[in-house]
């Protein structure tokens, strides 16, 4: 999916919700378990449910990696129930020297037709061009994060300025707005000025609204660049809306919600 045709998605659906499906076998509700993959059938509901409020889908590769063999073909089996027409991330913060990371593209880009993964950029431009080469795909790269955590390294001065100021601007001089994101937590929403003026045409994937209580109103205000730039994740507070059986429709409630909001958002803060 190419830059121009996420942001006519947008202004189509007037959403930028990206839906993590970050299924959890221990929360599911009861009566799927009946089902011979009661996680696969809680995905299908989940995203036939959700579809009409958001642009695209985030499974978190790790909630299906601790599956096993089972895990990732239920992963696999997941993507089949997404359309063409909503972005899909694979959220599995790959990062490595050269040849791995070429492989890790491979599998993520050509075996599973991922539109994006997310990339931790500690190990530098080797370790992220790999997944660059790969023609239509894009590369969502971890910079300043919603975790208590990223004040350990992220905002650390170096020379004269932080550190996820330079992950920026130096992984800018690796590709394009067309192939290159990045990830901002919601719960850092107050540095999105500061990042708009480093990274001014950029989508950037916000997770940290909902259940981590970022604010989607500042992360739209001071976020939102004129193509939108935009993908703002929700995750639990979708999925796990309701544990009873109709947790379905509860997901498409609470993602209407957040859709009608980012609605009025798109028309008060796009330029």
């Amino acid at each position: 999916m190419t830059y121009q045709e996420l942001y006519e998605n947008i202004l189509r659906k007037r959403s930028y919700l990206c839906v993590g499906l970050d299924t959890d076998p221990t929360k599911l509700p009861k009566h799927l378990l009946k089902h011979e993959n009661p996680v696969l059938e809680f995905n299908r509901q989940i995203i036939e449910a959700t579809a009409p409020y958001c642009v695209a889908y985030k499974p978190n590769t790790a909630f299906y990696e601790a599956g096993g063999a089972a895990g990732w073909q239920t992963l696999q089996d997941t993507l089949q129930y997404i359309s063409p027409d909503h972005f899909t991330i694979a959220d599995a913060k790959r990062g490595d020297i050269g040849n791995t990371s070429k492989l890790y593209a491979r599998a993520f880009f050509e075996q599973m037709n991922f539109d994006s993964i997310t990339v931790a950029p500690y190990m530098g431009a080797d370790s992220v061009q790999p997944f660059l080469d790969f023609t239509g795909k894009w590369v969502i790269l971890l910079a300043l994060t919603s975790n208590s955590g990223s004040q350990d390294f992220q905002v650390l001065k170096y020379e004269d300025e932080r550190l996820y100021e330079k992950v920026i601007k130096t992984a800018n001089l690796w590709g394009s707005e067309e192939e290159l994101m990045f990830v901002v937590g919601a719960t850092q929403a107050q540095e999105l000025e500061n990042i708009r003026k480093i990274a001014p045409k950029n989508f950037l994937l916000v997770p940290g609204v909902g259940a981590q209580g970022g604010s989607l109103e500042e992360v739209s205000m001071y976020g939102m660049n004129s193509h939108c730039g935009l993908l703002v994740n929700a995750s639990r507070s979708i999925l796990y809306a309701s544990d009873g059986e109709d947790f379905a429709e509860a997901a498409a409630r609470e993602a209407e919600k957040l859709q009608e909001k980012m609605s009025r958002y798109l028309e008060k803060y796009l330029p």
